[in-house]
């Protein structure tokens, strides 16, 4: 039985609904709101079918370039630490990937999918999650189970985006997005940790 509570809250940080909002604000803006609906449904099933890609496939694909987990787990853990040092100090993701709307056509895939919902920290989280040697089959689909609830959450949250932005504003996502950075933080330094160790069987 894995941690359900820690999971939840790892995934919850490095998805990010709450900073999702702006994000999915901006890019549906002029739409109608049954397009709007659609978009929201579109990048979650989107997000989905990549982080689960990742759960299925992603430490096959390390095992055939040769690349043993612990060594992932060392620079995922600092990928995932450095993402999270911009969640705290940098733009946060309402700030940074509300800029990514202007200029590019407004889709659900871009930037709304993928880097908002499946970004970098996501995809490797998933990896991370679901070790074959850490983890059996039913942790694993439990794991599974519980990203899939984060996404199930953004999608509320995407439909109810107007309401919860009213409530908090730009600001109020910045302060949660950093939050949430810092919660990752001290998760990304566990991993790196793990994989030191793992590495130098220590």
């Amino acid at each position: 039985m894995i941690d359900l509570v820690a999971t939840f809250i790892l995934f919850f940080a490095v998805i990010d609904p709450i900073g999702t909002v702006p994000v999915f604000i901006a890019v549906t803006g002029g739409y109608t709101a049954k397009d709007t609906r659609k978009i929201a449904l579109i990048a979650t099933a989107v997000s989905a079918a990549i982080l689960v890609f990742f759960v299925a496939v992603g430490e096959l694909i390390l095992t055939a370039m040769s690349i043993p987990l612990a060594a992932f787990q060392i620079s995922g853990g600092i990928v995932l630490f450095l993402f999270a040092l911009s969640m705290i100090f940098g733009e946060s993701k309402p700030e940074e990937e509300t800029r990514l709307v202007e200029g590019h056509e407004e889709t659900a895939i871009f930037p709304l999918a993928v880097p908002s919902i499946a970004g970098p920290g996501a995809m490797l989280a998933a990896v991370l999650m679901t070790e074959n040697a850490k983890f059996d089959l039913w942790q694993q689909a439990q794991t599974s189970l519980v990203m899939l609830s984060v996404l199930l959450l953004t999608l509320i949250f995407m439909l109810a985006a107007s309401r919860i932005h009213r409530l908090i504003g730009n600001a109020g996502a910045s302060v949660i997005s950093r939050v949430m950075g810092l919660i990752l933080a001290s998760v990304a330094t566990a991993n790196t940790l793990t994989g030191v160790r793992g590495y130098f069987g220590l």
